[in-house]
């Protein structure tokens, strides 16, 4: 057993006996982290919010055989401007039940993690960008490395007649590829999904709000598709 330093931002949490939590967090050298938070749930705890979903902490943890335990905390960053916003907490729900899904636990994952960060930060600094949630999606499939193909035709490489989109196939089919199920894309949504896909998460290009949606749309059931899961966080969206 052995005393270490970590960073991590918090993806969820759970009861654990009578006055325990278990953080699950987002470490950039060791993945997906489950850790236990001693005492957090009674009136007085020592960790305070600081170990509130979303925030960014600092830790000092006790190894032990199945949970590491925390015994210091210091928070970096409670991205506070997210949490007054509706719109915004979906946002960032989505992110962070996206990183839980696909982070891998004792595993390095710092292009995530920072991906995740930068999601949040933009999210608390700026106004809610419409396609902010569809790059997220699309750039954690490209973290795990099942991008979607979206410059050139999934099954023969062509870069004209784009119309279709399929998730088993993995990305954009011309006519003569098309199969069965595939989902039939407007004229220009091939190329703004891959405008957004290729732009920094915290400078995306401005919107085309005739697009935006549909983009939403595809970006998610994308990855939705390739997790074998339905988002939880956007079903608010369905209503």
């Amino acid at each position: 057993m052995a005393i270490r330093h970590d960073q991590g931002i918090v993806l969820r949490s759970y009861p654990f006996g009578e006055s325990h939590r278990v953080i699950v967090l987002l470490s950039p050298n060791n993945g997906k982290l489950r850790t236990v938070a001693k005492g957090v749930r009674k009136t007085k705890s020592r960790f305070g919010g600081r170990l509130e979903t979303f925030c960014l902490v600092d830790l000092v943890l006790y190894e032990g055989r199945n949970l590491d335990t925390i015994t210091q905390v210091s928070l970096l960053d409670a991205f506070s401007n997210i949490r007054t916003d509706l719109d915004k907490v979906v946002a960032a729900a989505t992110m962070v039940e996206v990183a839980d899904a696909v982070a891998q636990e004792h595993e390095s994952a710092i292009r995530l993690f920072l991906l995740l960060r930068r999601g949040l930060e933009s999210l608390d600094r700026r106004d809610l960008h419409p396609d902010l949630v569809t790059a997220f999606l699309l750039k954690s499939a490209d973290v795990v490395g099942v991008a979607p193909q979206l410059d050139s035709c999934a099954g023969c490489g062509a870069t004209e007649g784009l119309t279709r989109f399929s998730f088993g196939a993995g990305g954009v089919l011309c006519d003569r590829c098309r199969t069965p199920g595939a989902y039939a894309l407007r004229e220009g949504l091939t190329a703004y999904l891959a405008r957004v896909a290729a732009a920094d998460i915290a400078e995306l290009p401005a919107p085309d709000r005739s697009f935006s949606g549909e983009a939403m749309g595809v970006a998610r059931r994308f990855i939705e598709y390739h997790l074998e899961k339905k988002l939880e966080s956007l079903a608010v969206l369905d209503g």
